[in-house]
């Protein structure tokens, strides 16, 4: 670390002012260092000089298409060059980049390109799909590769609306389940953005301008278009960009693009680990990794069979207001967090922090576990989301004195002293599976549409050896109806993206409820897809095969990664 100090110092100071936009960031560093590779896909290369330059005449593409600051361009491509492209000429404009979740289907979609209300739609052959679930396909669509097209007779001029982007603009939307209901929009500013340059990328991660870092994590998520860009950017250095990830071909890309630093979110550094040993596993360059959500049972034997000198774990969520960063080195931690927080006593029945007799919050013990809330404060503002109603859910006033207000982040973490979490698990209506958080609701409102269905409750339930928690569902049929696995399967797999997909279906006769007719979530989650419980118990096969009978093996696989299959 000592040779980092200086740099380690400077941006922490920044961590709490953010000052640059994004776009004016990344104009910044390919001004400097021009003729250095910026980016990297599948073979081909493209120096910040390049890069630049296509970005300013998509940029020019979106000016003539109508685009201004202030407005919203939604982007629906998966991981390709044009993908970022699109989202850093869009934020060089001073409007929104909106990330849509390429994996969303039907309804769920139709109503996050409703949420984004944006002037041009953005979006690539490759998710014909996905646009042909809606209903009616939206008449401001522009596709990726016209755009593209369009964009080679434009001038590589840089933008002059890009110096004039604000630190306190929007710079993303980024989907989130939130605790309940549709998918919600989390706003990024420019300003956080800025803070995560800072904080994550140059006091965290401290990349060089000769270090590569491979990122295979989607952009619409923020581990890749906050964390990744920013640290490539805070060090001068290149992103490698993987379409997507593969279990089998992760090492190989990484040793094909020299990488020499990855980003990850903790199911991933699961399945690596879960794979047959390979001299791959340590022919890499690789000396740091930066994510969150690698659990601290694995951690020393992810280190020790990858060889990864340096591990950077951080806790950040997309809506938050807060972070924890590893920027000392230390094991089997989600590391330091200087801005203000508490770790406060949850209450598992009401689903929120616990009030002791005087009101107030109650502050956990130094090792125990308890909710995350971020103090709310002109430093550390709370962006919300695009509907304010659902950002004022997220709040909580008068914890501790009158007139203080908290963000909960609805996560139960260990308070390690010294201003040191480890994250424990997801609480609420909300659980966390493939890196994607799920809203019960949401799974809920798809499973409502199965004729033989009278009611259903989705939760989310542990599976040994996988991170996260399994979708799960308990339902009762309607009076002389039959459970009908294939159907209900075609069903999930018609609305509902993969990761949340029920695996577990439990048919009871029926579902208890609480004083407030609130069904019994924490009974059910206890009970998990224990197959002597109560019920019939069914797991997903996949699409063809459908629901069918649970059988031993079944949990298993799900961590193996080999169920469900399609």
């Amino acid at each position: 670390m000592l040779p980092d100090a200086p740099v380690m110092l400077r941006n922490a100071l920044g961590l709490l002012t953010g000052g640059r936009s994004v776009g004016f960031a990344f104009q910044q560093v390919a001004h400097r260092v021009p003729d250095r590779v910026f980016l990297r896909f599948e073979g081909a290369a493209f120096t910040y000089r390049e890069a630049n330059a296509e970005v300013n005449r998509y940029a020019a593409v979106l000016t003539a298409a109508g685009v201004r600051s202030g407005d919203v361009v939604g982007i629906l491509l998966q991981n390709r060059p044009e993908a970022l492209f699109a989202v850093l000429a869009t934020v060089k404009l001073g409007a929104t980049a909106g990330l849509l979740n390429h994996h969303q289907r039907g309804e769920v979609l139709a109503h996050s390109i409703g949420l984004l209300e944006s002037r041009v739609l953005i979006a690539g052959a490759e998710c014909a799909e996905a646009l042909d679930s809606l209903d009616e396909r939206p008449g401001n669509l522009l596709a990726a590769e016209e755009l593209a097209e369009r964009a080679r007779a434009e001038a590589a001029d840089d933008p002059a609306a890009c110096a004039r982007v604000r630190p306190s603009e929007r710079a993303f939307l980024i989907f989130t389940s939130g605790t309940t209901g549709m998918p919600k929009a989390s706003v990024m500013t420019h300003a956080r953005w800025g803070k995560a340059m800072a904080g994550l990328g140059g006091f965290g991660v401290r990349l060089h301008g000769s270090d590569t870092l491979y990122c295979c994590l989607p952009l619409y998520h923020n581990n890749a278009l906050t964390v990744a860009l920013s640290s490539v950017l805070a060090g001068g250095g290149t992103l490698a960009l993987g379409r997507s990830f593969s279990v089998s071909r992760f090492w190989d890309e990484v040793i094909r693009e020299r990488a020499t630093a990855f980003v990850y979110i903790g199911e991933l550094c699961r399945y690596l680990l879960n794979q047959p040993e390979r001299a791959e596993d340590r022919g890499h360059r690789v000396r740091l990794a930066v994510g969150n959500g690698l659990r601290p049972e694995l951690w020393d034997d992810f280190q020790r069979r990858f060889h990864v000198g340096r591990i950077v774990e951080f806790y950040g969520a997309s809506e938050g207001n807060i972070a924890f960063i590893n920027g000392f080195g230390v094991p089997r931690t989600a590391g330091f967090g200087p801005l203000p927080y508490a770790v406060v006593e949850y209450d598992e029945e009401a689903g929120g922090p616990r009030r002791g007799r005087d009101g107030k919050l109650r502050r956990v013990r130094t090792g125990e576990a308890g909710l995350l809330l971020a103090k709310v404060t002109r430093l550390t503002p709370f962006d919300g989301y695009t509907d304010p109603k659902a950002g004022e859910a997220k709040l909580v006033r008068d914890g501790f004195r009158r007139g203080d207000v908290w963000f909960d982040t609805g996560d139960l973490v260990r308070d390690q002293g010294w201003f040191h979490i480890a994250f424990v698990d997801r609480v609420g209506d909300t659980f966390r599976w493939k890196g994607e958080n799920v809203a019960t609701t949401e799974v809920e409102g798809a499973l409502g549409a199965a004729p033989e269905l009278a009611q259903a409750v989705v939760y989310g339930v542990e599976v040994p050896g996988a991170d996260g928690r399994a979708g799960m569902a308990a339902v009762v049929l309607r009076p002389d109806a039959e459970f009908d696995g294939a159907a209900l399967a075609r069903l999930v797999h018609d609305r509902l993206p993969a990761y949340a997909r029920p695996l577990f279906v439990r048919v009871v006769g029926e579902l208890e409820q609480t004083s407030t007719f609130k069904s019994r979530k924490v009974e059910l989650r206890k009970q998990g897809f224990d197959p002597d419980a109560d019920g019939e118990l069914y797991v997903l096969d996949g699409r063809e095969a459908g629901y069918v009978p649970f059988h031993d093996d079944y949990p298993a696989e799900v961590a193996a990664g080999r169920a469900p299959r399609g």
